[in-house]
């Protein structure tokens, strides 16, 4: 006989048939029932708003927009929503742009199922839940300074293998100002040239190769 006070759980995965086995966990739960399920980052905040989860499980690779991006959407909306992250993204700049959108919690999808069951349960009670080798991606991350938006503009254009002539026309600035651009990110990302700046960008996350 299930309790009469249940966490409602609202899943967020674009692969369905990941959705599902976290879903059926979920349900498998007598203190937990699934509220309702998306693949979509656009239908986060609409299905919160209709069913009122008490804990949503977000990846932050989702059709539409990114779970970045739908955190911060429903936060704006709900501040007290209380979103974990559930994703197989590990870098350092992926868990500190999810941490400042405020999640609560941020596992990757080899956590064993008891785990990411007592992370529910802890979120809920208002306890935040960092795993050990997350917090320490986080603290490295910590160290390094955040790039600007003209930064990062350019860094995406240098993934793609834009020349400056390039990027310049693309940005609509100047040669000299994107040297200047570049000259900072490398500071920042700790690299000597260009492709140490690509290199360090893949690594970090700061940039995803689809």
């Amino acid at each position: 006989m299930r309790p009469k006070k249940q966490i409602k759980v609202m899943v967020v995965d674009d692969h369905p048939a990941f959705r599902m086995g976290v879903a059926a966990l979920v349900e498998t739960q007598p203190d937990m029932v699934l509220a309702c399920e998306t693949g979509d980052g656009r239908e986060v905040l609409e299905l919160y708003r209709c069913h009122k989860p008490d804990i949503v499980l977000m990846d932050l690779r989702l059709q539409g927009m990114s779970g970045v991006e739908a955190v911060i959407a429903l936060r704006k909306e709900f501040p007290d929503a209380k979103v974990i992250v559930l994703t197989t993204y590990d870098t350092d700049e992926d868990i500190y742009r999810a941490c400042q959108a405020g999640v609560k919690s941020y596992l990757l999808k080899d956590t064993p199922k008891e785990e990411i069951l007592a992370a529910i349960r802890a979120v809920h009670a208002g306890q935040p839940i960092m795993p050990n080798r997350v917090a320490d991606r986080l603290a490295q991350r910590m160290l390094r300074e955040d790039l600007s938006p003209r930064e990062l503009d350019v860094l995406h254009a240098l993934v793609k293998g834009r020349s400056n002539k390039e990027i310049a026309a693309a940005l609509g600035i100047s040669e000299p100002t994107v040297k200047t651009h570049l000259q900072n990110l490398f500071a920042k990302l700790g690299v000597q040239d260009r492709v140490g700046a690509v290199i360090a960008a893949i690594k970090h996350g700061i940039v995803h190769l689809e």
